[in-house]
């Protein structure tokens, strides 16, 4: 990240990332509650993710944020299924924790719109 909003777009992204990791510790123990195995290495986690990494040399901070807006979209709908999922097995625990993250998760599409609203990104 760089520009004239450096430091408001540092925050804001600080922000997203201290929302996603907190997600973290209490889906792995509801996997496990459930008897399911959790990631195990950042190769584990490279084999299963969904969303590509964006290695460029440089990204305009709009780009950036447009793709980061586009990732949690994709995450929302990712999260949205899997309720639908917990609906059908009856698993409202799993069900309830995804409502919130649904929630924080739109809240970032929100503001990531927002923030690119005039802009071509």
């Amino acid at each position: 990240m760089s520009g004239a909003n450096f430091r408001d777009y540092h925050l804001l992204l600080d922000d997203h990332g201290d929302e996603l990791f907190t997600i973290t510790d209490p889906l792995a123990e509801r996997v496990r509650k459930l008897g399911g195995a959790t990631l195990r290495s950042i190769g584990d986690i490279s084999r299963r993710q969904r969303i590509s990494d964006n290695d460029a040399d440089f990204v305009h901070p709009h780009e950036m944020l447009a793709e980061l807006r586009e990732d949690n979209g994709s995450l929302v709908a990712s999260m949205r299924a899997l309720h639908d999922v917990c609906d059908e097995h009856g698993d409202v625990a799993t069900a309830s924790l995804l409502e919130n993250w649904i929630d924080e998760g739109e809240k970032r599409v929100w503001f990531l719109f927002e923030i690119l609203r005039n802009t071509n990104s």
